[in-house]
């Protein structure tokens, strides 16, 4: 009776039966589809894209689609999808999430709606968090794609136009999300069409969602050149900062991550420095840089938010532990840190193309996810991106065992229990995988287990191929496995280990790869299994894998994920967590009163407490936490979504220049609006016609679209507003008409589109920049009781619309007076993208003999190189 009412009350419970109807349908079709010969399943594939040609819909053909690829995958892969991965595939097709266990097989799952949605021709993307899993799934469950005659694309780093291309233009796409990002920015700052690779964005599944739309959201994608900026000032202020005391002459609010100086820090500073005042107008660079500096000093740890690393500083991703090459703090937080460090300073950059995760996912037409775990973030899901999420059942109940916290007042008798627990369950043969929340932590323990001669594998979430190899072991008799939260996701863990990876690992140390020679990889295989069989057994007997967590992470998800990895398809397992007072999450934000608890029990120092009011009050802190991130998050978007509209409006007016759109009525367009524009100046509605400034006019007008005109003020003197518009808008585009003769309608179109692309390209970069300051400092306006946001979108408009007028001026100022030369070779951008560590970083660019900055433009257009033809190719 419990259980009917639990079920009649749970929207999620209702919802499963209600696709579990359209599951059955499907498999009332098995029969059916597992007699049709292999030609036949495959000649599926045109049958039912006929069927949408006449008019059916996605939804018509689902039951008998999914049936046709769970046949597909049954003859190629040996794989039949269960009927809950056929749930997850409906929820996936509606755009929605599906929260399903680890080990439930979502790579799988995703070959269902990604089979059907493709069927439409529109491209598919599949979008994962490495380009390990991005190639693995793409290679792996595109035997079924291809059995079925779709095409399989790979976006990975490094490739050129053509190859992307070619991947963007298959029915599905497998990929990483900077990956797709950074092409979207790129396809932006394209000089011609040629360049362009992605098609409209139409139906995205992304893989381990919650990793992607949320933890990664706080960092927009970025592309950037290089800046002139003297780093003179960080190695300066690098050497005042150690001198000030903490709380005396500084205070650090770690929970809000601020540095504030005092009076006496500020007087200190300014005595060192030989200022009278730090806050005078004209020093405010110099309180930037010290403020900066400060923040290097007292909140960026070395090995838990950097490393130093070959005479770079290198994030630390503080959710996933990886490193993240190429990716800079902003505002000169990372200069300050490498002036800290002692390193070389990297000169300040510019930004040229900026977009965050949450408004490029928002631009599909129709976005999907999968995770193991997402419900402790449904509202952010919800709010941002409008999905929804649904809890998929397993598909064999879930007997794992949740052990309580074990909370101990010192970090170092922590450390020592998580060491006598790993030696314990090692010595009877257990598996143990041990996840920690940094590197730092990872090596500290791993040095504790050699000091007890423990054997054991440690993974930072650095070498995605090697770690995968390591973790889809860690299930084996007596392993011990430290990994970051993050390292090895996506890869399942067998108990008694994986046959195939071993059989994969012999075949390289013969020099072989398994398609090579297949059946010796089979013979292998079977050798495997027959150890990794009995090690299962004897795994299971002794209770399954078994996780620790040495550390509660800021967010329940992070450590659901830890959990998750035991206990996968009915498998046994246990997980325990030890915490500490001294960690971070219980420092900042655990009560003071487990403090004042354990101090009143009298606890010894290595004597645990268990109990489950510190459990909530953890799990309360947890929230806490995840609100006040979701904060930040949404922060972020607020003020990404003024630039947003903004970013639109310029993408869409550039790819329709980029296309080659006719521009002759746009440019007779902004020649009207210039002159409009400059009557209201110099020939204002609500001033007397006497005091037009006639001379003001002639002159504005001979700048831009009446070179070397003939017009007296003396002509005009006796003319309306109308009249004077009528006359210099007949003037030049008489002028315009005549340029057009003068050097052929192809040309001057072909001209234009140059111009265009290059004016906006060049003014765009500065108004991010503008856009960036305004940010920085308009939350100062909250003292004047105005609303920072509210005050940003106002300004951030008027920036904008002088924007576009200034851009409109430069255009038509080089349309009337452009000469013609030889084409120079189509112009890359020298850029540097914020990306992960598992990409690549880029080979230098080399160039020929350098044009001097301030030197004339060898074009001929009469500006400076830097501000002409050198503007997309700065700090090459």
């Amino acid at each position: 009776m419990l259980g009917f009412l639990k079920n009649f009350f749970d929207d999620n419970a209702k919802e499963i039966k209600k696709l579990q109807k359209v599951v059955d349908q499907i498999n009332a079709l098995e029969p059916e589809i597992k007699a049709l010969t292999d030609d036949r399943l495959k000649a599926k594939t045109p049958e039912f894209k006929e069927r949408l040609a006449r008019g059916e819909t996605l939804d018509d053909i689902l039951p008998e689609a999914f049936a046709v690829v769970r046949e597909a995958s049954r003859r190629v892969l040996g794989m039949r999808h269960f009927d809950v991965q056929l749930i997850g595939g409906i929820v996936l097709h509606q755009g929605r999430i599906a929260e399903m266990k680890t080990g439930e097989g979502k790579t799988l799952v995703a070959t269902l709606p990604a089979y059907l949605n493709a069927l439409t021709g529109r491209g598919v993307h599949v979008i994962t968090v490495n380009d390990y899993l991005a190639t693995r799934d793409s290679e792996w469950m595109g035997r079924i794609y291809k059995f079925l005659g779709l095409s399989v694309g790979l976006i990975v780093h490094g490739q050129d136009y053509a190859q992307k291309k070619a991947a963007y233009n298959a029915d599905i796409i497998y990929g990483t999300n900077n990956e797709f990002g950074f092409d979207y920015l790129r396809d932006n700052m394209a000089l011609s069409k040629e360049q362009l690779v992605q098609r409209d964005l139409y139906y995205a599944i992304v893989d381990e969602v919650d990793s992607i739309l949320i933890d990664e959201a706080r960092t927009p994608l970025i592309i950037s050149g290089q800046a002139d900026k003297a780093t003179d000032l960080y190695y300066v202020m690098a050497k005042i900062v150690p001198k000030l005391v903490k709380d005396e002459d500084y205070t650090v609010d770690e929970k809000a991550h601020i540095v504030t100086l005092t009076e006496s820090g500020i007087a200190k500073a300014e005595k060192m420095l030989g200022v009278d005042n730090l806050y005078d107008d004209d020093k405010i660079e110099l309180t930037h840089h010290l403020n900066q500096a400060l923040k290097a000093h007292a909140l960026m740890k070395r090995d838990r938010d950097y490393v130093v690393k070959d005479g770079e500083v290198i994030i630390v991703d503080e959710f996933t532990g990886r490193l993240m090459f190429g990716r800079r703090y902003s505002e000169g937080l990372h200069q300050a840190i490498e002036a800290k460090e002692g390193v070389k300073i990297e000169r300040e950059s510019q930004t040229l193309a900026t977009i965050t995760f949450q408004n490029y996912f928002r631009m599909y037409e129709k976005l999907a996810g999968m995770t193991g775990t997402a419900v402790t973030e449904e509202e952010e899901f919800r709010k941002i991106y409008g999905l929804d999420v649904v809890v998929i059942p397993t598909n064999k109940p879930m007997i794992r065992k949740d052990l309580p916290d074990a909370i101990y007042k010192t970090e170092a008798a922590k450390f020592r229990a998580v060491v006598e627990e790993i030696a314990e369950r090692h010595a009877k043969g257990q598996p143990v995988l041990v996840g920690t929340i940094s590197i730092e932590k990872s090596e500290e323990l791993s040095q504790m287990l050699k000091r007890k001669g423990i054997k054991h594998n440690v993974l930072n979430a650095k070498y995605h191929e090697k770690e995968a190899d390591i973790i889809a072991q860690a299930g084996r008799l007596g392993a011990v496995t430290i990994a970051t939260n993050m390292a090895g996701r996506g890869t399942d863990i067998l108990l008694g280990g994986n046959p195939e990876y071993l059989a994969h690992d012999e075949m390289r140390r013969i020099g072989k790869e398994p398609d090579e020679d297949p059946e010796t990889f089979a013979q292998l295989v079977e050798k495997y299994k027959k150890i990794t069989d009995e090690e299962h057994r004897k795994v299971v007997e002794l209770g399954g894998l078994h996780i620790i967590g040495t550390e509660r992470h800021e967010s329940r998800r992070i450590d659901n994920q830890l959990r998750g990895r035991a206990g996968r398809q009915g498998d046994p397992g246990s997980t325990r967590f030890y915490i500490s007072l001294e960690d971070d999450l219980m420092r900042l934000f655990g009560s003071d009163n487990i403090s004042g608890l354990m101090d009143k029990l009298g606890m010894e120092e290595d004597v645990p407490i268990e109990h489950p009011i510190i459990t909530r009050s953890i799990e309360a802190a947890q929230k806490r936490v995840e609100n006040r991130n979701f904060d930040i998050r949404k922060h972020v978007l607020e003020y990404d979504d003024v630039m947003n509209k903004q970013r639109e409006v310029i993408y869409e007016q550039r790819r329709r220049v980029l296309v080659g759109e006719n521009l002759k009525e746009t440019i007779i367009q902004m020649i009207e609006t210039l002159i409009d524009g400059a009557l209201d100046v110099y020939c204002n509605k609500g001033v007397h016609p006497e005091e037009w400034d006639l001379e003001g006019l002639l002159r504005y007008s001979e700048q831009l679209y009446l070179p070397h005109h003939d017009i007296k003020a003396a002509d005009l003197e006796d003319m309306g507003r109308d009249e004077i518009k009528e006359l210099l808008f007949e003037r030049s585009v008489a002028l315009y008409e005549a340029r057009e003769k003068e050097l052929g309608a192809d040309t001057l179109r072909e001209i234009e589109r140059a111009v265009l692309l290059r004016v906006v390209d060049e003014k765009w970069m500065d108004h991010l920049d503008a856009m960036d300051q305004l940010r920085q400092g308009i939350g100062l306006r909250a003292y004047g009781q105005k609303d920072p946001l509210v005050e940003y979108k106002f300004e951030g408009y008027e920036m904008f619309q002088n924007m576009i007028f200034s851009i409109q001026e430069d255009v038509i100022r080089y349309i009337f007076r452009v000469s013609v030369v030889e084409q120079p070779a189509v112009q890359h951008h020298n850029v540097v993208e914020n990306r992960y560590a598992e990409e690549e970083p880029r080979q230098p660019v080399r160039v020929g003999k350098k044009v001097g900055r301030n030197d004339p433009c060898p074009c001929g257009s009469g500006k400076k190189y830097k501000k002409c033809c050198g503007a997309s190719t700065e700090g090459k």
